[in-house]
């Protein structure tokens, strides 16, 4: 996990967010790129250089972002591109070596939305590693990471790369949570090798939903990180068609690593 980016945008508060990923990258002694995006619509009559301008505004109001963090000797990078968010990430992802994108999710009691459009959709569009981060939550190293599937087939190569890395990192637990639903096929239950050994411990349990199968352990295992794969067969496929996330649908109180799809 050695670059992290935040996206400005993509934050209900962006200094918690960021608060949180200079700690995080402090830890396993990485790099954080803050990134602002920008979209310039012509008009007949407009200014010369009005994209040179609110590009460096966009920088100017990213700047004031990292002033007001402790960096805590963590090298920060601000970035701006134009173009839409998902646009801008998967430009930028390849060239600047982006390992992990942190978004925030909303923890607010009387607010229905988990994750709104612009963080639902770096969810939805992105093969990158995310981790979902609770605007209020502060730092703290898990040390018990609750991996939930209902397939245990993986066939792509890497995915499970940032898993073992946090795993590395932070000396956690993995505690793997297989949930049969009704839809499992004899393949679902043919667990991979690599997802095994990950951990000595493994809980099957049936139900409805893998939600329903996370919310069923969530309290005896007492998680501080909760994984899951955004996959076209596995946990909430119907979920992460869309962008916008509501708490009934799913929430969680602490930071969800959710690995790329297409398993």
């Amino acid at each position: 996990m050695k670059n992290i980016l935040v996206p400005v945008a993509a934050s209900r508060n962006i200094e918690n967010t960021l608060q949180y990923a200079i700690d995080f990258a402090k830890f396993t002694g990485g790099k954080v790129f803050v990134l602002g995006d920008y979209n310039v619509v012509s008009r007949a009559g407009s200014i010369l250089k009005v994209e040179e301008i609110i590009q460096r505004e966009t920088k100017a109001y990213v700047n004031a972002f990292i002033e007001k963090i402790d960096q805590k000797g963590v090298e920060l990078a601000n970035v701006v591109a134009k173009g839409t968010l998902p646009e801008v990430i998967e430009k930028i992802a390849d060239e600047l070596a982006i390992d992990l994108v942190m978004v925030s999710s909303n923890s607010h009691i009387k607010d229905e939305v988990y994750l709104d459009a612009i963080s639902g959709s770096i969810i939805k569009q992105m093969e990158i590693p995310t981790l979902i981060v609770p605007d209020t939550y502060k730092f703290k190293a898990p040390k018990t990471i609750l991996t939930a599937f209902r397939s245990g087939v993986v066939k792509r190569k890497g995915v499970l790369e940032p898993l073992q890395k946090l795993q590395q990192h932070f000396g956690a637990d993995v505690n793997l949570l297989f949930v049969k639903t009704p839809k499992h096929n004899d393949e679902d239950m043919q667990l991979n090798d690599e997802l095994k050994s990950l951990s000595e411990t493994l809980t099957v349990s049936e139900n409805a939903t893998t939600f329903q199968g996370v919310l069923e352990h969530f309290q005896s295992s007492k998680p501080e990180m909760l994984c899951v794969f955004r996959r076209k067969r596995g946990f909430f496929t119907k979920l992460w068609e869309k962008n916008i996330i509501l708490k009934q649908e799913f929430h969680c109180p602490i930071p969800v690593l959710v690995l790329r799809g297409k398993l």
